[in-house]
């Protein structure tokens, strides 16, 4: 690379004369044919004498009476000053006593050949600093450019992701930044972020036009974002890191094979809602062995009270006797009353709540949800991912919603808006101001 100062830019151009010129009238024309031209602060001359533009190199060869030959011009300018500069080149019309004509052939960015080069030997330096054992070709690689910024990341509907999916009909739905940018570096450029576990809007449309793989991080926030999509997003295929990585620490090998286990969405909630109830039987087993093992320990203490026990029995027994007989009955007739209320409260609440879960039972799997009336009739059936949408359009004889799914802010905002009184899911998502007249009730709950 030739050194051009302190340079930012290299105006390329090529010149074409009808006759014999050298390189002093190359100079001179440029000099003289673009004095004044641009004005007095862009004057060529003062330019130079300040620095800011370099000197002007000029390599010509003459042949059967016309010359042909290139200009470089090193410029300090910034951007549109250089574009000006460039352009005033091709006014010259005569070079000397002979026609002529100068094209400008490119602009060059001085900097990033600079950035290309210190690249390509900051490689070199770490592949010399460090042993093999702790920075491979590719972990160099991928340390410099970051360090450059030279990731390749950009924005699609004003979210981060990979320079292809704008132009890809598939990509991969991926939490954050980091993800897509380790993608990136293995080579995968077709990932978008949704930055966080509340899915945007502009995602919801992206997901319509194109097959998306959402590929999540092994992790309780993967199983939350799951749920999410599930609902608001029509998502194709899951594929999940392995259990407790996230997706940004992986590398290629664990990449494409959690890609090539991908799986159908429906697949994956169902197995999904499988491991957690395996989970939460090897749990109810652990609380069962912890309590049969506190019963037995409090077995002797109890064998060892059981005389006292007695004695107090009798003590008791005594006592009673002495009670009047009218006082027992009008206790009798008081405990019998509110047994009697208390029963019938239960029953009621039982049968209500009984009605609502054998709803949600049949619907779990299914990722669809229904609509309820007062009379608690169903009115229609959708699915969970357009149950948004559908409960905008419903009129005032929706009472309840049951559905598959978490209960989120966004639901309940627009349950409220729509004065619907009742709404069931699986679970409740991450909710932060419950509406005062809207009843949410989960499965875990009941």
């Amino acid at each position: 690379m030739q050194n051009f100062g302190e340079a930012k830019y290299l105006i390329h151009a090529q010149i074409q004369a009808n006759g014999v010129v050298e390189k002093p009238d190359v100079v001179g024309a440029i000099f003289g044919q673009t004095e004044g031209l641009i004005g007095e602060n862009s004057d060529l001359r003062e330019l130079q004498n300040g620095g800011r533009v370099g000197r002007i190199r000029v390599s010509i060869n003459s042949e059967d009476g016309r010359s042909r030959g290139k200009v470089l011009i090193p410029s300090s300018l910034n951007k549109v000053e250089t574009a000006v500069l460039a352009a005033s080149l091709e006014t010259i019309d005569r070079i000397g006593p002979c026609k002529a004509e100068i094209n400008v052939t490119d602009v060059e960015d001085i900097r990033e050949s600079k950035r290309d080069k210190i690249v390509d030997r900051a490689k070199e330096i770490l592949s010399d600093m460090f042993s093999e054992e702790d920075l491979d070709n590719k972990e160099i690689a991928k340390t410099v450019k970051r360090s450059f910024g030279e990731t390749g990341i950009t924005k699609y509907k004003g979210l981060s992701s990979g320079p292809n999916v704008g132009s890809s009909d598939a990509i991969l739905l991926v939490e954050g930044r980091s993800d897509v940018l380790n993608l990136l570096d293995y080579g995968v450029k077709n990932a978008i972020a949704i930055e966080g576990t509340d899915l945007p809007k502009q995602m919801e449309e992206i997901s319509q036009n194109k097959t998306v793989t959402a590929f999540l991080d092994g992790d309780r926030g993967g199983d939350l974002i799951l749920k999410e999509i599930a609902q608001r997003a029509e998502i194709d295929y899951v594929a999940r890191a392995p259990e407790g990585k996230q997706v940004e620490e992986l590398d290629h090998e664990e990449i494409m094979k959690a890609l090539r286990n991908k799986e159908p969405m429906e697949d994956a909630i169902t197995r999904e809602r499988e491991r957690k109830k395996e989970k939460e039987n090897d749990r109810d087993k652990e609380v069962t062995k912890k309590k049969n093992s506190e019963h037995e320990s409090q077995g002797d203490q109890s064998n060892e009270n059981t005389t006292r026990s007695k004695l107090l029995r009798k003590a008791k027994k005594g006592f009673n006797k002495v009670k009047s007989t009218k006082e027992s009955e009008e206790n009798k007739k008081l405990k019998r009353k509110i047994e009697k209320s208390s029963s019938k409260t239960e029953d009621q609440i039982n049968l209500s709540d009984r009605s609502y879960l054998d709803i949600l039972d049949s619907l779990e799997g299914t990722l669809k949800a229904k609509l309820l009336n007062k009379e608690d009739e169903e009115v229609t059936e959708v699915a969970v991912r357009e149950l948004a949408n559908s409960l905008k359009k419903v009129g005032e004889n929706v009472e309840t919603v049951i559905f598959d799914g978490v209960v989120t802010q966004r639901l309940l905002d627009i349950s409220q808006e729509k004065r619907i009184n009742r709404v069931l899911g699986i679970k409740l998502g991450d909710v932060v101001k419950k509406p005062t007249k809207v009843e949410v009730i989960t499965k875990e709950e009941i």
